[in-house]
C-alpha cells in the first residue's frame, strides 16, 4: 500500500536525490532532511511510517539520531532503515544492535532497497506483502 510517508535522512545530495525518486516512483510520499536534527524536527511534526537514515551525517549521526527518536513516546516505533556505504560485517552488527529495523548498503540496490522498505513497513503493521 503506497502513499506511506517516509522520511529521507542524508546529506549528499545525489543519494538524497536517488532515495526520493525512487520512493516516489513506488507512490511513497517523501520528506527530505540533510542532517540528524532537522530528522528529528521533521519526525515530530509528520510523523512518517518510516525513516531512510544515512549513518554518517553532519552534526549528530545516525545511530544518536535512532537514540533519540527511541526515546521519543511519539517516534519510538517509527521503523528506521539505517543506508550506510560502511558494510564490513561487523559495522552492520553495530548498525542493527543499535536499534535499526533493517539495513542497506550503499551504493543502493534500488529493488532491494523497496522490497527492504516495504517488509518493513508490512512488519510494523503486522502483514506480508503479496509477491
Amino acid at each position: 500500500m503506497a502513499q506511506e510517508l517516509i522520511l529521507i535522512v542524508e546529506d549528499d545530495d545525489n543519494s538524497r536525490l536517488l532515495l526520493r525518486d525512487a520512493l516516489a516512483a513506488s507512490g511513497y510520499r517523501t520528506l527530505e532532511a540533510a542532517s540528524g536534527e532537522a530528522a528529528l524536527t521533521l519526525a515530530s511534526a509528520h510523523q512518517p511510517a518510516l525513516i531512510v537514515m544515512d549513518i554518517q551525517l553532519p552534526g549528530i549521526n545516525g545511530v544518536q539520531a535512532l537514540q533519540l527518536l527511541r526515546a521519543d513516546p511519539a517516534l519510538k516505533f517509527v521503523p528506521v532503515i539505517a543506508v550506510t556505504a560502511s558494510v564490513m560485517a561487523a559495522q552492520q552488527a553495530q548498525v542493527m544492535e543499535a536499534g535499526f529495523d533493517a539495513f542497506e548498503p550503499k551504493p543502493l540496490g534500488v529493488l532491494a532497497f523497496l522490497d527492504t522498505i516495504r517488509k518493513t513497513l508490512d512488519m510494523r503493521r503486522g502483514t506480508t506483502s503479496a509477491a
